[in-house]
């Protein structure tokens, strides 16, 4: 069995497909006990080889179902490891993909099949890592009023996922990996926390390009936010320091995370006071990993030299459902983006769409479509030399008699080309496997992480030029442009 001997000790791996796989690789210390709301520290060096044979539990979260994650998920506080997968453990110096799994900040893992490297090992000679870290009121509790001990606590999710991008930049060489040629991906809250690495200082120099897929840098709370979520979850909990919150059985910190989420909203209600529109307990603002709202430090130039694909997909949020909406629930739902006037522009642009088609439509741009443009157009305001690619999946599921459209994730088993994994063909549905779709995406992404150009035409203001993916992918230029110019001015 392959021995690798890291930073902190040696670790077995085990031989999966053609490739090394190392699982369950601890990056650092346990959060637990008097860490569970503290940077993470280094984990204690060993000496005896460690087997890295299984993946290491989730971090803690409340079970859920969805296109990636079973109902039933192995977790513990004990969480912060990683997984490698790579060709050979050789002095190969190839391009790495660091992946940062989805799940709202709330849930999810590296370990989903899904999420497995072994086709850009065996088809890119690509080193794959994929991560756990801290989630939800355990990974972004802002307690810095407490004292400097606490002073990231209110993002110590995403420096988790700076400490083990300092790993890799120490030990990836060792797995035949190239530390100067990381790119890092992820989708959803991975793709949220990619955008938002951009502009962390923490993060600078860690990567060289980065691929948030539906996920921009506009998923994090101002300080005062954060600490209105705090405040509410000390007083669920009936404790008043960060001491007698440590104490508490992670089981019911979750629950108390869940029912404060609830009581304050997904973001439209209390915490459009503070004039944001996401969830309690995201990344918080205000401290040396997320010094500023991520969108104005990229337009100021933070991400500065680091090419960037991204993207969304067509029907983003079939995947939670509207079931039949009524005119007045659209008409609200518009209200609360204060989007009345995007609306007369949909039904000018989709003058057949139902109610539910056009709510389907105003929330998939609001969340992820116009959020990427964003994303790109604030670099380009930097520096309207940056290197940007935009893609756009429309390939639509046959399941559920159509029902689901390019919904939320899909993308996913396309991008590793693990369309044969569990649970993929329940959501593409009946009919011949789309391999040719995925054959053009994983190559696509394969030359991005190889050579930071996926190989079509990049975005520019001029042209807006949009990879879209489909039974036939061409690239179109600024694709339903009319909705895209009424979203100005809208939050």
């Amino acid at each position: 069995m392959p021995v690798v001997d890291t930073t902190t000790g040696p670790i077995e791996g085990r031989e999966k497909d053609g490739t090394l796989l190392f699982a369950g690789v601890p990056y650092a210390a346990p959060p637990i006990g008097s860490l569970r709301f503290k940077a993470a520290q280094p984990h204690e060096v060993w000496s005896e080889v460690r087997p890295a044979k299984r993946f290491g539990p989730a971090a803690p979260q409340t079970p859920t179902g969805g296109m990636t994650a079973s109902t039933s998920v192995r977790w513990d506080e004990d969480c912060l490891t990683l997984n490698v997968c790579t060709p050979a453990a050789d002095t190969g110096r190839r391009p790495v993909l660091l992946w940062i799994h989805g799940g709202g900040y709330r849930t999810g893992q590296g370990a989903i099949p899904w999420y497995s490297g072994t086709r850009f090992a065996q088809q890119g000679n690509i080193v794959v890592v994929s991560i756990n870290y801290r989630m939800g009121a355990f990974g972004f509790t802002d307690l810095s009023g407490f004292g400097s001990e606490y002073a990231t606590s209110g993002a110590n999710g995403l420096l988790d996922q700076i400490v083990a991008l300092r790993w890799v930049r120490d030990n990836i060489e060792r797995f035949g990996g190239d530390p100067g040629k990381v790119t890092i991906a992820g989708e959803s809250a991975g793709g949220f926390a990619v955008a938002t690495l951009l502009a962390s200082p923490e993060a600078k120099g860690l990567f060289r390009g980065a691929i948030p897929q539906s996920g921009g840098a506009h998923h994090t709370l101002p300080k005062a936010a954060g600490e209105f979520c705090t405040e509410h979850l000390m007083a669920e909990l009936d404790v008043e320091s960060p001491e007698a919150l440590t104490e508490v059985d992670a089981q019911r910190l979750l629950d108390a995370q869940n029912k404060v989420s609830d009581e304050i909203g997904e973001g439209f209600r209390s915490l459009e006071n503070f004039g944001v529109a996401v969830s309690a307990f995201y990344p918080v603002q205000g401290n040396a990993v997320v010094p500023k709202d991520p969108l104005v430090a990229i337009a100021e130039g933070a991400s500065g030299g680091i090419p960037v694909m991204t993207g969304s997909n067509q029907d983003e949020t079939t995947l939670w459902g509207y079931g039949d909406v009524s005119e007045e629930t659209l008409a609200r739902a518009a209200a609360t983006y204060g989007a009345e006037a995007l609306l007369k522009t949909y039904r000018h642009t989709r003058p057949h769409a139902t109610p539910a088609d056009l709510m389907i439509a105003l929330t998939t741009d609001h969340m992820f479509r116009i959020p990427a443009v964003r994303l790109v157009e604030a670099r380009l305001a930097a520096d309207a030399a940056s290197d940007n690619w935009m893609y756009w999946f429309c390939w639509k599921s046959r399941a559920f008699e159509g029902r689901l459209g390019a919904t939320h994730a899909l993308e996913i088993p396309f991008v590793f080309d693990n369309l044969d994994k569990a649970g993929v063909d329940i959501f593409v549905g009946p009919g011949e496997r789309p391999q040719p779709l995925a054959d053009v995406m994983h190559q696509h992404w394969i030359s991005f992480i190889t050579d930071l150009n996926p190989a079509w035409a990049p975005y520019t203001l001029d042209e807006r030029s949009v990879m879209r993916y489909d039974d036939v992918s061409e690239v179109v230029l600024d694709p339903d442009g009319e909705e895209r110019i009424a979203w100005a001015g809208v939050r």
